[in-house]
């Protein structure tokens, strides 16, 4: 991003002081009558008459035309008093020193004419340098930045360097209130507002409102202005059209920053709530392909029951009573899920935040993970499941459903995902500040790439096609993870298998109450 000082002051025209200029001009007019004075005597008349012309070319680098020219004229005139014979007269030998002093005349008039002409015109390649300069640094300043509005002081301090004067700006704002930079009285605020609707710039030198003693400038956008400035201008020096144009292009660039920034943010928008969409349609099919197959189970196994009931033996009942169950308990777990993740959602953004209000007390990490394993060996009562707890393990800071709920989906998906004779492993212990819960496998594990993408929604690791789950499993678990301050990881094994660990900060559990003795 460009220094904004030198973006201010670049563009500035550098301007001699009028009494400077006077006083270079006046002591080149004296160095030359010293000089002139001197070789008196000892050059002949016409070489000190190029002293003479040499002093007038010099003045013009300072001097308007009209003062060159006089002071050129005063200068030979005091020359033909002081040095052309007869001297102390204005009487001029016509065959002598006339020619002489008709062409110096002509000569300084001539050179006054060109050197003000050539200073004139490198003063202007100066300033359009110097514009052109200034506005490649705004244009890059407003291109680097993400709110273009946060620079309108920039140009507010650049216009005032330039007019040196105090500039006015009327700029976009959401609210029904205006926003200003700068304390326009109600002329210029009226004006800005005009310039703003019409698009359109007013002032002297702009054909509109000409009688107007300061420019007001819009900040044009491609098809409507998104704000304006009021320069005020000197009442005794007229307007510098080039100055017009590069005040309008810096406010111009201003205006059209603005408004590709209200288009990209409209554009964002318009993504993000396209994705949202996509993202609700995905979960509401998910989530009725999930519930189809458990459905449809419980559906035969009641109508079994129902029709078939005197036909089926005490064990086939049975079976089909456990189906249910089964069945039951698993469209349990996916709705849970689903609204847990809805709750969820927002907390998933960055750890320690939550869009919900948790209902958090001091739990034990013990009694969460009894909780898991009972309803694991329910579900599974055929798979091994092993629990090492580490001693003296610290209460969390927890909401117990909602961790308890984090395990139950990381047992499940142990459980889904390897091999039936293989164990699954339910681990805690403390490390540091933070105590890690981790559930361990011995399954095929999940490739590098996907270790990270298995946490995001809908996403899956390679299993067969038979295995249950749409990908919510992870991501509710990692966002149940951020809701209370931690994070939740995957780690390959060494012999094979996963192992998801979920680390909570610890806290200091408050002091008990003290209860006061009564005698």
């Amino acid at each position: 991003m460009a220094d904004t000082t030198s973006l201010v002051s670049i563009g500035a025209p550098a301007r001699v002081a009028p009494r400077r200029r006077w006083m270079l001009a006046g002591l080149t007019w004296v160095l030359a009558a010293v000089v002139m004075h001197l070789l008196d005597g000892q050059v002949d008349l016409a070489n000190q008459a190029m002293l003479l012309v040499l002093a007038s070319a010099l003045s013009a680098l300072w001097l308007p035309v009209r003062a060159t020219l006089t002071l050129s004229t005063l200068a030979l005139l005091a020359f033909n008093w002081a040095l052309v014979p007869p001297r102390g007269t204005f009487s001029v030998d016509l065959r002598q020193h006339a020619v002489l002093l008709g062409a110096m005349l002509c000569l300084n008039t001539l050179i006054a004419l060109l050197m003000v002409r050539l200073r004139s015109r490198a003063e202007l390649a100066t300033a359009q340098a110097a514009q052109a300069e200034q506005l490649r640094l705004w244009s890059d300043t407003l291109r680097d930045t993400a709110e273009p509005l946060d620079h309108a002081p920039t140009l507010q301090q650049a216009l005032s360097h330039w007019v040196g004067a105090p500039v006015s700006l009327l700029l976009p704002t959401t609210g029904d209130a205006d926003a200003w930079l700068g304390t326009p009285d109600a002329d210029q605020r009226e004006a800005l507002h005009l310039a703003q609707q019409q698009s359109r710039a007013m002032g002297p030198g702009t054909g509109w409102h000409d009688e107007q003693p300061g420019w007001t400038l819009p900040l044009r956008a491609r098809h409507h202005s998104l704000g304006a400035a009021h320069l005020p201008l000197p009442a005794d020096a007229p307007p510098d059209p080039t100055l017009l144009l590069h005040a309008q292009a810096l406010c111009d660039r201003l205006g059209a920053e603005l408004d590709r920034s209200h288009a990209l943010r409209a554009a964002q928008q318009a993504r993000d709530d396209a994705q949202a969409q996509v993202l609700r349609s995905t979960l509401l099919a998910a989530v009725a392909h999930d519930h189809r197959t458990p459905l449809a189970t419980i559906m035969g196994a009641a109508s079994s029951l129902l029709e078939q009931a005197d036909r089926l033996s005490p064990e086939q009942r049975h079976r089909l009573a456990q189906t249910v169950l089964e069945q039951t308990a698993q469209l349990s777990r996916l709705t849970d899920n689903t609204l847990q993740l809805a709750r969820l959602d927002r907390s998933d953004a960055a750890p320690g935040t939550q869009a919900v209000q948790l209902r958090l007390d001091w739990e034990s990490v013990e009694e969460i993970a009894g909780a898991v394993l009972r309803r694991a060996r329910q579900r599974e009562p055929a798979r091994r499941i092993h629990v090492r707890l580490e001693p003296a393990l610290p209460l969390l800071h927890c909401d117990a459903v909602l961790l308890a709920q984090l395990l139950d989906n990381l047992v499940d998906n142990a459980l889904k995902y390897s091999p039936p004779e293989a164990p699954v492993e339910l681990l805690a212990r403390r490390l540091g500040g933070v105590v890690m819960l981790a559930v361990r496998d011995r399954g095929p594990g999940i490739a590098l790439a996907q270790r990270e993408r298995v946490f995001q929604l809908f996403q899956r690791g390679e299993a067969p096609t038979t295995t249950r789950g749409a990908g919510i499993g992870l991501a509710v678990c990692r966002a149940i993870a951020h809701a209370h301050g931690g994070d939740l990881t995957l780690r390959q094994r060494a012999h094979g298998g996963c192992s998801v660990e979920c680390r909570l900060p610890v806290q200091a559990p408050p002091a008990p109450p003290q209860q006061e003795l009564t005698p």
